[in-house]
């Protein structure tokens, strides 16, 4: 069950506690409220079954009035890590089962940041594909720090505009990356999807990290940060396509608005107040005049798309 760490309306939240002068740095960033969702849910190898469940979950979502929601990484193909499968996998299957999920987000008018896997010049990428309202897509980002062997790495670095809020985009290991959430929000990003299928619960020793470091991602850099986790699966704790649940919202002050358990497959849905995602951190990295400032200057020369 998903409980709350911190009452929250959009109506009603409190300004951005952060760096000095952070007040001044909410003028000129988008307000509004929207809905945001992550889905913990468990998929399959056969990536027509995982768009099928894929495809009633979004059902769900649009019933709550969901504005945004994260599926786990990999989720079309259940995070399939044998070199067997892959050696197998028809890229036409993955496109089929995408064009399944798309129809459905535009049918729903549902934004859908989809975990997925496609090939470019014969290489596989474990990738999320990144969905507006309308089923129109804005671009795909690939993992760029991979922690299994099938995928080939990302190259670049993106802030899309997705259900009208500049957004961008982490996969499982990347978070362990400050920089590749750091450059898109200094960039422009108010939100960072994070979709992940990390170690289970057997690895309990990494569940700390797990938690530290999505908060991290979310209050060093005043933006929010939606994070889809697969799910523990009860039946088979050292199954690779599951994990440790938690999947969660937070605030860009750092606090975890809500958040669920390890086993269950749901919605974790809030309504956040995007006048609070200033940036106020990472615009003020690179302003400052500091050496890390410059550094930063030139990193931002890496981040495609819709640049504030």
């Amino acid at each position: 069950m998903a409980f709350s760490r911190r009452s929250f309306v959009s109506s009603g939240v409190a300004g951005l506690a952060g760096a000095p002068g952070a007040a001044q740095e909410t003028a000129g960033n988008a307000g509004g409220a929207l809905r945001v969702a992550a889905c913990q849910i468990l998929t399959f190898p056969e990536p027509r079954r995982s768009a099928e469940k894929i495809c009633s979950w979004l059902e769900k979502a649009a019933r709550d009035k969901i504005d945004v929601v994260a599926f786990p990484e990999a989720a079309v193909c259940g995070y399939a890590c044998e070199p067997a499968y892959w050696k197998a996998a028809n890229p036409a299957d993955f496109q089929a089962a995408e064009e399944t999920v798309l129809a459905a987000a535009r049918k729903l008018n549902v934004a859908v940041i989809l975990g997925t896997a496609h090939w470019e010049e014969g290489q596989v990428f474990n990738s999320v594909l990144v969905a507006d309202k309308g089923g129109v897509v804005r671009g795909r980002y690939a993992k760029t720090f991979r922690a299994e062997e099938w995928p080939a790495a990302g190259r670049k670095l993106a802030v899309w505009t997705v259900a009208g809020v500049k957004s961008c985009f982490i996969i499982c290991h990347d978070v362990r990356y400050p920089e590749l959430v750091r450059l898109p929000a200094a960039a422009g990003a108010q939100i960072c999807y994070f979709v992940s299928n990390e170690s289970g619960l057997l690895e309990e020793h990494k569940l700390s990290a797990y938690r530290a470091m999505p908060i991290a991602r979310a209050t060093e850099n005043s933006i929010y940060l939606v994070m889809a986790n697969a799910p523990a699966n009860p039946d088979n704790l050292r199954s690779p396509s599951q994990s440790h649940g938690n999947s969660k919202i937070i605030h860009p002050d750092g606090n975890v608005l809500v958040e669920t358990g390890f086993f269950k497959e749901t919605l974790v849905a809030a309504t956040i107040d995007l006048s609070a995602a200033s940036r106020a951190v990472a615009r003020r990295a690179v302003r400052e005049g500091v050496p890390v400032s410059e550094w930063l200057k030139e990193g931002l020369r890496l981040v495609e798309g819709e640049r504030a």
